[in-house]
């Protein structure tokens, strides 16, 4: 992918608890060492991540901890990982605020998380911060699922309550924005961890370019690391062969999936393609929008 002279666009899908696992600056480096150029992810990881931003942490835990005296104690639990519920709540009600600056207005989740990654860009370890530095678009098709759909909601409620129109995410116009990268790209390619929204978003994306009257014959490359399995008829665990009975997948792309839990692949994979300099030459795009229209995509 990083050394294809057609220069294909990758796309970087993210899902799971990846944040609570320790992968946000591996990821926050993927971004800065150009080695993708769109980032597809779950609201619950760009929700921890600003969490962060403002100050949260994930802390080491006990798996075996009492739940009901977490609940009493206002600590959230995701495995062996705690978080604060309070910070969280401030986390919330921060994005509502935010959009309070955009009422009325109605944007896709990547714009909006522009406008949001600028409160992020001097956090070296964002991944919202990251994308906003590099010009990297950051989508989020299920944002509402998430605590930063939680914070918009209550913005939601508090505009209605004064009479006025909220601000709003269109989930369609994410779809028209991402669709018009993939069809003004060379080629594409893609790298999933885990699967989930991420990964058929990005899959999407390749069925609907023939809205613009285009088949672009599918990912020339593919790459997934999961622990999900085929047979329990999960999206996480199909195959990527099976995508190219959708042409998703190129008939001639090169593609594999990895069995294996990601804390474990992901630093492995990014290592690796460190060491080799394989993203050295690789030119960066810029992507110039105007409202939900790609006017243009150009290499730096």
């Amino acid at each position: 992918m990083l050394k294809d002279p057609k220069r294909p666009t990758i796309f970087l899908g993210l899902a799971g608890s990846l944040i609570a696992a320790g992968m946000r600056q591996v990821i926050v480096d993927l971004v800065e060492k150009n080695m993708v150029d769109v980032v597809v992810s779950t609201g619950a990881i760009i929700s921890q991540d600003f969490y962060q931003v403002r100050g949260g942490r994930h802390y080491h835990g006990e798996v075996n901890a009492d739940d009901k005296e977490l609940r009493d104690l206002y600590i959230d639990r995701l495995y062996d990982t705690f978080i604060d519920e309070e910070k969280y709540w401030e986390t919330d009600l921060a994005v509502s605020r935010f959009a309070d600056t955009l009422v009325g207005q109605s944007l896709s989740s990547r714009a909006f998380l522009a406008l949001l990654g600028e409160k992020a860009k001097r956090d070296r370890g964002s991944i919202l911060g990251a994308c906003a530095r590099n010009g990297v678009p950051l989508f989020v098709p299920a944002l509402n699922d998430s605590s930063i759909g939680i914070g918009l909601t209550e913005h939601y409620h508090r505009a209605r309550g004064r009479g006025r129109t909220p601000f709003q995410i269109s989930s369609i116009r994410d779809n028209y924005e991402l669709t018009q990268i993939v069809v003004k790209s060379p080629a594409t390619a893609a790298v999933y961890v885990s699967g989930g929204v991420p990964k058929n978003y990005i899959n999407d994306s390749i069925v609907m370019s023939y809205i613009f009257g285009l088949d672009t014959g599918g990912h020339k490359y593919a790459l997934q690391i999961t622990t999900d399995a085929p047979h329990w008829g999960g999206l996480g665990g199909s195959t990527l062969s099976e995508a190219t009975s959708w042409g998703k997948v190129s008939k001639k792309a090169t593609h594999e999936m990895a069995f294996i839990e990601t804390s474990v692949a992901l630093p492995m994979l990014y290592g690796y393609a460190l060491q080799k300099g394989a993203a050295k030459k690789r030119s960066r795009l810029r992507y110039t929008w105007d409202g939900d229209l790609l006017k243009k995509v150009r290499r730096i």
